[in-house]
């Protein structure tokens, strides 16, 4: 039970940042955030975009929307009330940056991980606009160096038919080193697309 605690706090520490505005910094290693919780942009919460995935419009006209580039990206705590600790719905679970490759990969910079994480995805079309992403991270333990736990983030899209944005949800499951899983997250996702244009200011959260 000591074991999955640590790596249960590793995870939220190093793994899934859920941000604190108190600070407005996220938790550091070792710590389990209580709160007060930082909430997501409501400017760019998640949009009903269902049958825009699965539905190519009745007069056929062209859509070049591409989920290929670079993204603003949210994940958004929807459903983890119940978890210990209890993370309110809206909630911000982790923000950063994401890029979607051409040839079917992906790769994130996670602002959550003190010094920027980058963790690494492959995704295939589900539908007119939609998308599925499976994501491994791997957080570490940074007062050893060693692996803490292993992370398989899966992720549903929507995007929008202008290619400006897209939203879905996703589901995140954590293990120790040995396989064993230790914790569950649920929740949605916003992203924005960074151009040539975007201003600093922004491409981050508030």
């Amino acid at each position: 039970m000591k074991t999955i605690s640590r790596a249960i706090t590793l995870t939220l520490s190093a793994g899934i940042f859920v941000a604190m505005s108190a600070s407005n910094a996220f938790a550091g290693c070792g710590e389990i955030p209580k709160g007060p919780f930082e909430f997501a942009e409501h400017a760019v919460e998640a949009r009903p975009l269902v049958e825009a995935a699965t539905e190519k419009p009745a007069d056929d006209s062209p859509i070049t929307a591409s989920i290929v580039g670079m993204w603003k990206i949210q994940l958004i705590s929807k459903g983890n009330t119940s978890h210990n600790p209890s993370i309110p719905d809206g909630a911000l679970i982790d923000f950063g940056f994401t890029q979607w490759h051409s040839d079917g990969t992906e790769i994130q910079n996670s602002a959550g991980v003190p010094g920027g994480g980058f963790c690494l995805g492959t995704f295939v079309r589900t539908g007119f606009l939609g998308f599925e992403l499976n994501h491994f991270p791997i957080a570490f333990d940074p007062s050893t160096g060693k692996i803490a736990n292993f992370i398989n983030l899966r992720e549903q899209v929507t995007l929008s038919p202008d290619g400006t944005y897209y939203t879905g949800t996703f589901t995140e499951n954590i293990y120790d080193p040995t396989g064993k899983q230790v914790d569950h997250l649920v929740g949605t996702i916003s992203a924005n697309r960074i151009t040539v244009d975007s201003s600093f200011p922004s491409a981050l959260p508030n």
